[in-house]
């Protein structure tokens, strides 16, 4: 029921006012690139995904050994960035557990698993990254986003001056297989196009590890704005969580 009742109001879903191209809510997140790429940074990063993705813990000492020697006196503004590295670019939060031992865990913010992405290589990095702001953009435009828009997302990110980070050998390849193979993503005809249009909208396994609201409310931290002052997103998403409560009600 839940399913059936989110594609009916997606289908009649009010277009957002503010373009994607102009907004600046959007460019925001093109930019989060490189700051997981910091040097400092990038010997670190790949282990963290790595312990989050076999749900295992990581100390104070393990991170200092995995920077240069150089970095290790200035740890502290090292380690607060690396934390808001994981929050806003992957969606993970880094959680103290043992103060006396300094041990931390990785939790996901957004519920997103990654399963099938990560790796022990940088391409990997970029792929989540890309994951999410795609995931926000398809929530942005309505709850879909048409195969000519995409495109020309990735395009304006392949103008930017960070483009050389973005390390993915072909993101277009990874949307349309990797991700709907996985069902993050869903990959349909538009019906009665013609000539044919394709669009892509959020997949089953998006639906099941996230919602509406923790996509929201993670845009809405990365340009440190409050999720209501997104008026028609938080009010979609609000009626989202009460028709999805309402069903585990009835289910039980």
């Amino acid at each position: 029921m839940a399913s059936s009742q989110r594609n009916q109001s997606s289908e009649h879903c009010i277009p957002q006012e503010e373009d994607l191209w102009t907004s600046p809510d959007i460019a925001v997140l093109q930019l989060l690139c490189p700051l997981y790429q910091d040097k400092k940074l990038i010997k670190l990063v790949p282990i963290l995904l790595q312990k989050f993705q076999n749900k295992t813990s990581i100390t104070k000492w393990e991170m200092q050994n995995n920077i240069e020697p150089r970095h290790r006196r200035e740890f502290s503004p090292l380690f607060k960035a690396i934390c808001e590295c994981m929050r806003l670019a992957f969606g993970i939060d880094v959680q103290e557990v043992d103060h006396s031992r300094k041990k931390y865990v990785l939790m996901p913010i957004l519920g997103l698993t990654y399963d099938g992405i990560l790796g022990d290589d940088l391409q990997s990095i970029s792929k989540i990254n890309l994951l999410v702001v795609i995931l926000i953009i398809i929530l942005w435009k309505g709850n879909r986003i048409s195969e000519v828009d995409l495109r020309e997302f990735l395009r304006r990110r392949e103008m930017l001056p960070e483009r050389k980070r973005f390390v993915i050998g072909d993101p277009w390849d990874f949307i349309t297989k990797d991700l709907v193979q996985l069902q993050y993503l869903e990959y349909r005809h538009v019906r009665y196009s013609n000539p044919a249009q394709y669009e892509f909208l959020w997949g089953p396994r998006a639906h099941a590890e996230t919602s509406k609201m923790k996509v929201l409310e993670h845009l809405a931290k990365v340009n440190r704005r409050d999720p209501w002052s997104y008026t028609r997103l938080y009010a979609e998403a609000l009626r989202e969580e009460q028709e999805d409560g309402h069903c585990c009600i009835m289910g039980q």
